[in-house]
């Protein structure tokens, strides 16, 4: 896959666009897209107190994430990039969709402090490389 060139092509669609949410918007719609295996991509909020589901492509999602709670919890918690081979492996997953083996949080933060989550999941085990974590921390640096 190359990712030089998605990550150009991703700068250019989103580079009109202040406002986060629709940034926010066409980034999980062209990551659904562009990247194979993958059932669900979208960005989880800071706000109030919990994480709050934001745009997002895929089946229904959980609306609400409690600090430390399953992976994107877990991630807003450490401040760090989580990636799960076996999500069903992971102490306190939350299982919005049953098909969901594998993910990968980052999280977005602006003037150090967290304000987002882009959260993929994939069908399969295994699914993300160090390659395309690498490719996925730097779509959220357009956020």
């Amino acid at each position: 896959m190359n990712y030089t060139l998605l990550l150009k092509q991703l700068e250019e669609m989103l580079a009109p666009e202040s406002y986060m949410i629709s940034r926010m918007a066409n980034m999980s719609a062209f990551l659904y897209e562009h990247m194979p295996n993958l059932n669900w991509v979208g960005f989880y909020i800071v706000r109030d107190g919990v994480l709050k589901v934001g745009p997002f492509q895929g089946k229904v999602a959980c609306s609400d994430i409690s600090f430390g709670k399953g992976v994107c919890g877990y991630t807003w918690q450490t401040g760090k990039t989580t990636v799960v081979d076996d999500v069903h492996q992971f102490d306190g997953h939350i299982a919005c969709d049953s098909a969901s083996q594998s993910e990968v949080v980052i999280p977005i933060f602006r003037d150090g402090e967290m304000i987002a989550e882009l959260d993929v999941d994939s069908p399969f085990l295994a699914r993300f490389s160090p390659e395309d974590v690498e490719f996925l921390e730097k779509c959220v640096e357009f956020i």
